[in-house]
């Protein structure tokens, strides 16, 4: 059992202001409170971030090789930790355990790796004719990160904030908040300086807007829903203060005629199915040719039948349960829209697995006679639900693909690199695999359209904490 009833401010642990009830943190594998963090409010949100004010200046003063060994650290710190971390995300989220200790943990440190490998090389300053253009940090930052990885999240916004001189304010989710306090005391023992991180737990409405709010704060980067993103957008624009956000995502997996059918088919489904659907950038629409979508459909269910949920804590697991009962709640309701919707369901369906009377479990389900208007085509579900669409040609691929409000990932697969490519760049979206491309922690990540602006990793996620300063010499 986890509790605490403090928050990290100022380079210390210290109590809620107001001594709300505490969050109850719940493990969605057995519906077991497993532990209980402080409910901050306004005036913790004050404290923190004028603690962030105080600190600034002598932190974006710094030598950048002094916030870079901080930063080593801080890398090495959580290496050390990296075991008692998975558990940690295993507990609070469900992930199963290879997956917690592979991706949960495994790909924030490779993240703080690559942004060490990046910051000798950045440029932040440079000659402009007659002037010398400076990168400085943007100052404040608040950082608002979902629950679906909630160390990666962290890591990804906290460490290049930081990297550039800025000092931030971090208010995870609610429903994960315990991974966030072992960052917290893992950036403690790191030995950064007190006031350049803080950290206050609370729910969005009260924490979270309070956040927003703060005319102090210069920046927010903000992770999760489009719905929440807009709501961030609006109050933000009230202190006209600078947003990063990377939101939603209904990401499209082309597959080509000349493709490797087999291959590409089940690249796609364990795109869907990593972290229980939970995955913004997940491959959720499937696109094949018609004259090969009804091979493509066995395929797609014999590969989903290898993705039985189970718990996260068994070494074999491969599926854990969703997070939270209101998501499981969510994932059943689309489910059953695709059914009333006219979609054929080929595998799965909203009912509890027989062999898992408790927690948020749903099976893995596909969906063929997917058309592209329907709600299982258009909204993000977060649960692992797979739509297969059929095309008639290229164009009507580009169309479908293209056709949703959305616009953060997606794949492509062909025998033929160019022809992958050009299709590729008719996407829009920030990223796309070509042929099984493996996530790369150097490239820029982020969306278009109503999947948010911004980026985050490499020297772009960096570079987004900064702002432009021109001396006219």
């Amino acid at each position: 059992m986890h509790e605490t009833d403090r928050l990290y401010v100022e380079g210390g642990w210290r109590p809620a202001v107001l001594g709300a009830p505490p969050i109850e943190v719940e493990n969605p594998a057995t519906g077991e409170c497993i532990g209980a963090v402080a409910a901050g409010g306004e005036a913790d949100v004050d404290a923190a971030v004028a603690a962030a004010v105080r600190a600034f200046p002598s932190w974006a003063g710094s030598d950048p090789a002094v916030r870079a060994k901080c930063l080593q650290r801080l890398r090495e710190t959580l290496g050390e930790r990296a075991d008692d971390l998975a558990g940690t995300v295993t507990a609070e989220l469900g992930a199963p355990v290879r997956i917690a200790r592979k991706v949960h943990v495994g790909l924030p440190l490779a993240v703080l790796d690559s942004y060490l490998g990046v910051l000798p090389d950045l440029v932040l300053s440079e000659r402009a004719g007659s002037s010398l253009v400076l990168r400085e940090p943007v100052g404040v930052v608040g950082a608002i990160t979902p629950w679906n990885y909630p160390l990666h999240q962290v890591v990804a916004k906290v460490a290049a904030a930081l990297a550039v001189g800025c000092t931030v304010v971090l208010k995870p989710s609610e429903l994960t908040p315990l991974t966030a306090l072992a960052l917290a005391r893992a950036v403690h023992d790191a030995g950064f300086p007190p006031g350049v991180f803080n950290l206050v737990t609370g729910t969005g409405p009260l924490a979270g807007e309070a956040l927003v709010r703060h005319a102090d704060v210069d920046m927010i980067s903000f992770t999760g829903s489009t719905q929440v993103g807009r709501r961030i957008g609006a109050l933000a624009a009230g202190t006209v203060k600078r947003t990063s956000l990377e939101l939603g995502g209904k990401s499209a997996n082309v597959i080509l005629p000349d493709a490797d059918l087999e291959r590409a088919v089940a690249a796609g489904v364990s795109s869907v199915m990593l972290n229980t659907g939970q995955s913004c950038n997940a491959w959720t629409r499937m696109l094949v040719s018609a004259d090969r979508y009804d091979e493509a459909v066995e395929l797609a269910v014999q590969a989903a039948a290898a993705y039985r949920p189970a718990d996260p804590r068994s070494p074999d697991s491969r599926l854990g349960p969703l997070a939270s009962a209101a998501q499981l709640e969510r994932v059943r309701g689309f489910i059953r829209a695709g059914v009333a919707e006219g979609a054929e369901l080929v595998a799965g369906g909203p009912e509890r697995p027989d062999d898992l009377p408790v927690g948020h479990y749903v099976t893995p389900t596909v969906f063929a006679g997917v058309e592209p208007g329907m709600s299982i085509a258009q909204e993000e579900i977060f649960g692992p639900v797979l739509s297969v669409l059929r095309y008639r040609d290229e164009d009507e691929a580009v169309a479908i693909a293209n056709g949703t409000p959305y616009g953060l990932s997606g794949a492509v697969w062909s025998q033929d690199e160019e022809r992958a490519v050009a299709f590729a760049r008719r996407m829009r979206t920030g990223q796309v695999d070509v042929n099984g491309g493996r996530f790369n922690p150097l490239a820029p990540f982020g969306g278009v359209r109503q999947s948010g602006h911004g980026r985050e990793l490499g020297r772009a996620g960096i570079e987004e904490f900064t702002v432009h300063k021109a001396l006219q010499l």
